[in-house]
């Protein structure tokens, strides 16, 4: 089964959005980060994907792991 691409958090005009990776479009839009990141997040959960969280410059603020993450890493 492929991998599901990752969910991005971004500034979208006044507010926030959530898209896939690889997408220049966006799936949903919220006035708020912290809305948008909560969407997100449940989206990341339930495609068990990378979430990672833009900051206002478009810089990757923060990344969280939702899939099967080997435990420990290989080297």
């Amino acid at each position: 089964m492929p991998k599901k691409p990752a969910i991005h958090t971004v500034p979208h005009g006044d507010g926030w959005a959530n898209r896939r990776e690889g997408s220049s479009r966006v799936f949903d839009t919220h006035p708020t980060k912290a809305e948008a990141q909560a969407a997100g997040r449940e989206a990341a959960m339930r495609d068990s994907t990378e979430h990672l969280i833009h900051k206002q410059n478009g810089q990757i603020g923060e990344r969280n792991s939702y899939g099967n993450d080997p435990y420990p890493p290989p080297n």
